[in-house]
């Protein structure tokens, strides 16, 4: 008889301390149960390794920030392991890792910004979940750690991978699923997959959570939880809307609408592994574990049936005209994606006229020299940056007057359910 198999994902804020790994140790002893434990990286890593990249793309310098995040890991360290020969094992895994980055720094070919990013940022979760992994041993809970660049196969499209769906199935069956007998407990890191030649991949900023999706849907999971430091899914960012309604429960495909516009609480592709077979996501807060949080199942309505805000920054507008004063047509709009898309750039927001065509789209310093580049042949271009779009989810007249005041308003697009705005602050 196969046992019954669990997901569990923790963020960066739920494992951002000596006090927050403990408490991860503490929610898992809640309960005994097969599970699969998908964790990012460590509070801010991740940005501070993007920091690294960046310096290192730019002008081949390596950033300080690399000694501050051996610094921030080492201070956990100590703290987590008071016995000399327990710290000393654990900072030398560490090292090793730290080297590891330089080392790969110096070898790898630097002038592919998305190649060099999936190659170091990676190492974020490698850190997180070697540390909580020997952690959790040291402490009684029994665990294997894997590593998902040997699992989730992908493709080489580096910072935004495409999951090679029967190579990962196939690795969870011969490289997971065998160790459920032997482990109650399998560590994994989120984010990161690899290819077939043993590179590192991303999976998308965020992408843990679809990382967590991804391995819930190959064990056919009982359950995938998320969890956060927020009672549940809530309507709005608590940072943004000062009063919030929790989500009690929604449907699947009410979900992919929100993560599609850009709900932070989800990542986009999280959802339909889920829905394909019927997998509820739960979220639930990792202050309050006992408490119920929110679902996401099959079930017709949103309940409580509110106004959803969703919030995306630094935002680009590009607007192009051809230069031959032709009008915006299919193939001049064919070529705006395949420059689009040969860089990795996902289209948040778009709008057209007979004679110029608009995109919002995340800002990226890095990429966008090169999209402009790429149509300043064929087009007339204009930009404005740190915009900030704007999503009401079921809207109502009252919010949509509240959410303008004191914002001047670029574009906005409506329908039935979902109006958008894009904006300077």
């Amino acid at each position: 008889m196969t046992s019954k198999i669990f997901v569990e994902k923790f963020g960066g804020a739920s494992v951002n301390s000596a006090k927050a790994v403990e408490n991860v140790k503490h929610i898992l002893q809640l309960s005994n149960k097969k599970r699969i434990v998908v964790i990012s990286a460590m509070g801010k890593t991740t940005n501070a390794l993007e920091e690294v990249v960046n310096l290192w793309y730019k002008e081949k310098k390596l950033s300080p920030k690399l000694e501050e995040i051996a610094l921030y890991h080492t201070q956990l360290l100590k703290q987590l392991f008071p016995k000399k020969e327990q710290f000393a094992n654990v900072s030398n895994i560490l090292n090793n890792i730290i080297e590891e980055i330089k080392t790969q720094l110096n070898n790898i070919n630097s002038n592919d910004y998305n190649f060099l990013y999936d190659s170091i940022v990676s190492f974020g979760e490698k850190i997180s979940t070697s540390i909580i992994s020997n952690y959790l041993n040291f402490e009684g809970v029994k665990n294997k750690l894997l590593f998902a660049c040997d699992i989730i196969r992908t493709d080489n499209n580096y910072r935004n991978a495409t999951v090679l769906w029967e190579e990962t199935k196939n690795n969870v069956a011969t490289k997971i699923l065998p160790l459920i007998s032997s482990y109650d407990t399998i560590i994994i890191q989120g984010f990161i997959g690899g290819t077939k030649e043993g590179l590192s991949t991303t999976l998308g900023r965020e992408g843990s959570d679809y990382s967590a999706s991804i391995l819930a849907h190959c064990v056919k999971a009982e359950s995938l939880t998320i969890w956060k430091d927020v009672p549940g899914l809530l309507n709005a960012d608590p940072k943004r809307i000062k009063q919030t309604t929790k989500i009690i429960s929604l449907p699947y495909r009410e979900a992919i609408e929100l993560s599609y516009y850009g709900a932070s609480i989800i990542h986009p592709k999280t959802i339909k592994p889920l829905e394909n077979i019927n997998i509820p996501l739960f979220i639930k807060s990792f202050i309050h574990p006992e408490e119920k949080g929110s679902v996401i199942c099959n079930q017709e309505e949103i309940k409580p049936k509110v106004t959803n805000y969703i919030f995306k920054d630094n935002q680009i507008l590009l607007s192009i005209s051809p230069k031959d004063f032709s009008f915006i047509d299919e193939r001049n709009m064919a070529l705006v994606y395949n420059v689009l898309a040969k860089n990795n750039i996902k289209v948040n927001l778009m709008q057209n006229s007979a004679i110029s065509f608009s995109v919002c789209f995340d800002e990226n310093v890095n990429i966008l020299p090169k999209v402009l580049e790429d149509l300043k042949t064929d087009f007339n271009v204009k930009y404005n940056t740190n915009l900030q779009l704007i999503t009401l989810r079921h809207y109502n007249q009252e919010a949509m007057e509240d959410i303008l005041k004191d914002k001047t308003l670029l574009i906005e697009q409506k329908n039935r359910t979902t109006v958008q705005y894009l904006v300077e602050k």
